[in-house]
């Protein structure tokens, strides 16, 4: 079968050659209407290329793409909507639509905000101060630390939120929803690790809040096992953050007495700073994977894993 170049092709060569309209037809190499309008083509432009077609035009000049960029960097939330309401009033008439390729145009792309610890000027200034205080650590000296945390594990979605593949259709199919409970239970549990690996994980009893006297209790017998068992009297350093009960005085003094060193100090809302976070979002999809239905099996699952 012929191209439709190849076919314009061959309708102007039998033209050159004296072969007449009717006559061409009678080849049925295209349909009249075809064969004729590219001969009044070609005699009217000496080309058998088809001209290029305006297209429809731009309801925006360049002059309005800027102002609309500037409008979005103005308001980094603003909805394609609201974003066309306002260009409206700046004299173009275009859809949500449009307002989306224009912006594509520019390579500002809808994305989920990130997440990030808002942080106070003393935040900042505390941040700066431990940055500054261990920029110069090498592997090998962060090796020696053994970062700690508290997380929460709730039933029904430990991660709080989950991908799924799904065909049209299927939005409320039993294998692709996510069960929710308006108040699912939490369990709370306290870990650490290092270079070395992970170390112990303990799951505080339901309904309690770590205070001092849990706390000390957990560093007694979750912490000690672990530095000796990873470290044995090689020293170590401890980093824990400054939640009341890690910063109580019967804390530091029972710490000082088991000669543990402590990193920091540790600057406050800095979960960013902590390598552990990695650790729980990874053990959180995992127990996801599980999909445990009650406390019990939650709790199983999570020393499981």
């Amino acid at each position: 079968m012929v191209t439709c170049k190849e076919t314009r092709a061959a309708i102007i060569a039998l033209h050159k050659n004296g072969f007449t309209g009717k006559h061409i037809v009678a080849t049925k190499i295209a349909p009249k209407s075809t064969i004729y309008r590219f001969i009044k083509n070609f005699k009217e432009r000496g080309s058998i290329l088809v001209k290029k077609a305006s297209g429809r035009p731009r309801k925006s000049s360049k002059r309005q793409d800027r102002l609309l960029k500037r409008i979005q960097l103005r308001d980094r939330s603003a909805t394609s909507a609201e974003l066309a309401q306002e260009w409206q009033q700046a004299g173009v008439s275009a859809s949500a639509r449009t307002v989306r390729r224009r912006l594509l145009e520019d390579g500002l792309v809808s994305r989920r905000a990130a997440k990030k610890p808002l942080l106070s000027k003393k935040n900042i200034r505390d941040r700066l101060i431990f940055c500054r205080k261990y920029s110069e650590w090498t592997a090998e000296d962060w090796g020696k630390v053994i970062f700690s945390n508290e997380a929460p594990f709730r039933l029904f979605g430990a991660s709080g939120k989950r991908l799924v593949r799904r065909r049209k259709g299927e939005r409320y199919h039993q294998s692709c929803v996510m069960p929710t409970v308006k108040h699912p239970d939490i369990i709370h549990v306290w870990g650490c690790f290092s270079f070395k690996g992970v170390g112990s994980l303990t799951i505080l009893p339901k309904n309690t809040a770590m205070n001092k006297e849990w706390y000390q209790n957990t560093l007694q017998q979750q912490l000690l096992p672990t530095i000796q068992q990873q470290f044995g009297e090689e020293q170590c350093i401890f980093q824990h953050d400054g939640a009341p009960c890690h910063k109580a005085k019967v804390i530091t003094k029972w710490l000082g007495d088991q000669n543990v060193e402590i990193l920091g100090p540790w600057p406050g809302n800095s979960p960013d700073l902590n390598p552990i976070e990695n650790l729980w979002s990874i053990l959180k999809r995992r127990v996801d994977k599980q999909k445990p239905t009650n406390s019990d099996k939650l709790q199983e699952v999570i020393m499981k894993e």
